[in-house]
């Protein structure tokens, strides 16, 4: 067992940005989330997988919904409800507990994002229970089936879904990830695309075997090179690469940003025209609230599973999507993922062609 300290919880929350590859959130809400129940008096206790008894109940709380910001005509479509002071991935961890009746001992994040793997370490400080370090993605997803969970067969069920008006369900039963994926999505969009879940419910015997393991420690190990690196004004980019084992792709000035708010998911391309060494070079990254795949020159270049992550060479700090102007300098960061990825059943469900792109995956390492 870890006590997490103030600095630990911050280059953790700044190192799942990153790996965020543009989703998981705003970082500066996971931040609050952390300074929130700092102040109230809370720990957080890091658990390694080992450590935790088999028949422990651990649960995992999170937020679903598009990143996109919200409208002043949406805001107004909301404004008659009341709204609940508990933060609703709170709620749903709490009334899934209530369900079942029986005491949970750990959270674990639903992916690696600068709010949302926040919101499982709040969940887990304000309960007064464990954070599990260990993740079912290793980076952000779009999907709820995009998990390690869902190829490893642990049931997703029962769930509960709570928003910011206090409205809360309870689904017990559902056909599949892929449905479950299309009800918490449909109570999003009426949610002001917003709502807390808590779901797969499971042991730590059945955990171990479906998750990626020392996840939480890996976004540590990635935020403290990122801290180190502007202390010593080093290239960020570059020793985000070396302490991630990955690639520094391409480097140029944001030139356009398309995007919309479709379905619940934040879908857009952004624009990069190259300078320094990629000069004469452009790049595209298409996304679905993360990133999802990029072209260079026209031609595919770095897809899903594995990681296109953003860091602003201006003000040097990650970039979530559709968070770019025109003319911000950045860096593109390739990194390898999770080898849970990369077997066939990982590709299936994440690979480019879940996308709709016909496209073989290839993994970075064999193109740089």
């Amino acid at each position: 067992m870890q006590k997490l300290t103030r600095q630990d919880l911050y280059d953790i929350l700044y190192g799942c940005t990153i790996l965020g590859t543009g989703g998981g959130g705003k970082l500066e809400q996971g931040l609050s989330l952390v300074d929130r129940a700092l102040g109230a008096g809370n720990e957080f206790i890091l658990a390694d997988l080992n450590e935790i008894p088999d028949d422990a109940l651990i649960a995992c709380p999170y937020y679903c919904g598009s990143i996109s910001p919200i409208t002043p005509e949406q805001e107004a479509k909301y404004a008659a409800l009341p709204h609940i002071d508990e933060e609703p991935a709170l709620r749903a961890f709490r009334i899934l507990e209530e369900y079942e009746g029986k005491k949970f001992y750990g959270a674990i994040s639903t992916e690696l994002g600068g709010s949302n793997t926040a919101v499982a370490f709040y969940v887990a400080a304000m309960m007064g229970i464990y954070i599990i370090d260990a993740d079912p993605a290793g980076r952000s997803v779009p999907e709820l089936q995009h998990s390690t969970f869902f190829i490893n067969n642990l049931q997703i069920t029962p769930m509960a879904v709570a928003n910011e008006f206090g409205d809360t369900i309870i689904v017990k039963d559902v056909v599949d990830d892929f449905r479950a994926e299309a009800l918490v999505r449909a109570m999003a969009v009426a949610s002001k695309n917003h709502v807390g879940v808590a779901d797969h419910l499971t042991t730590a015997r059945k955990l171990k075997k479906a998750v990626i393991p020392g996840a939480i420690s890996y976004a540590l190990k990635i935020g403290r090179a990122y801290r180190q690196a502007k202390e010593d004004n080093k290239d960020l980019a570059a020793e985000l690469a070396k302490a991630g084992s990955g690639y520094v792709i391409f480097r140029g000035i944001v030139r356009d940003l398309k995007w919309q708010d479709k379905d619940g998911f934040t879908i857009g391309d952004t624009f990069i025209e190259g300078d320094r060494e990629f000069e004469g070079s452009d790049y595209r990254i298409w996304f679905k609230n993360e990133n999802i795949i990029s072209w260079k020159n026209g031609k595919i270049d770095v897809t899903v599973p594995d990681l296109i992550c953003i860091v602003s060479d201006d003000t040097k700090q990650p970039v979530t999507n559709p968070n770019f102007e025109p003319g911000l300098r950045v860096s593109v960061i390739g990194l390898p993922a999770p080898k849970e990825w990369r077997t066939s059943e990982g590709l299936k469900v994440f690979g480019p062609k879940h996308f709709g792109y016909d496209i073989e995956y290839v993994p970075i390492e064999k193109k740089f």
